[in-house]
């Protein structure tokens, strides 16, 4: 039967969401873990996407296939029991057979975090990137107009893929939060560090680095050697998946 799992996970410890042959320190080594040993076999399961090492999820969406023996219910109070602490099933629903985490997914939302005060960011440091520099909030808002809609966001991207890195920018907006600033992009789909390289570039900007319209540029160049720092990967989480 397959199973669909909402999932939140603080990442600080971990390698990121995807399984690695030679670490138990991943979200989804965790979590197939404790699937396998509940249903006395091999469980696999797919995300709707991987998170970087580091960065939290508050609405990660995993489907597995299991055995149907346990109802939603008792699969999540089974599965939070044995998961460490900093890792939760939100919720467990039947979905149907062609539903996938990933390939059925419609849009994704992720909020990146980021200090403004000059104040030492002590109890949100693991949550938040504290620059040396405190951005202009209102110029790195008027910047990220120029993501949205549809691009070739090659130069937002690293390492290689074969596949389209064309992707829909739906929304971004800059919410000064407190003491922070927080970024939140939805989208039809990201490419690997493509919200941080993102948000790296719009702290240029902010900083007066470089000017407000490159990133017109960058999305025509398709350059990722001319396009921003990479932000670190304690600000970001993934918020919600939404599925139609």
């Amino acid at each position: 039967m397959n199973y669909k799992l909402t999932i939140a996970y603080d990442g600080t410890r971990y390698r990121g969401w995807q399984r690695l042959g030679d670490s138990g320190q991943t979200i989804q080594g965790k979590i197939e873990a404790v699937l396998s040993r509940m249903e006395g076999r091999t469980v696999e399961i797919s995300g709707s996407g991987r998170t970087d090492a580091g960065a939290h999820a508050m609405g990660q969406v995993a489907t597995v296939q299991l055995s149907g023996d346990r109802g939603p219910k008792e699969i999540k109070d089974y599965v939070n029991f044995y998961l460490p602490e900093d890792i939760g099933i939100l919720s467990v629903e039947e979905a149907p057979p062609r539903f996938h985490a990933r390939l059925s997914s419609s849009w994704k939302t992720y909020r990146y975090r980021i200090w403004m005060s000059s104040q030492p960011c002590i109890f949100e440091r693991k949550y938040c990137y504290c620059p040396e520099r405190i951005p202009d909030a209102e110029i790195m808002r008027e910047a990220a107009q120029q993501f949205l809609g549809t691009h070739d966001f090659r130069a937002f991207h690293t390492g290689k893929t074969k596949k389209s890195t064309v992707r829909t920018i739906y929304s971004i907006e800059l919410l000064q939060v407190g003491p922070e600033l927080q970024i939140f992009f939805t989208g039809d789909g990201f490419l690997y560090n493509m919200v941080r390289i993102m948000v790296g570039t719009l702290l240029e900007i902010g900083w007066g680095d470089r000017p407000a319209k490159d990133i017109a540029r960058l999305l025509t160049q398709q350059e990722r050697a001319q396009a921003g720092f990479t932000a670190p990967p304690q600000g970001l989480c993934l918020m919600e998946v939404v599925y139609l």
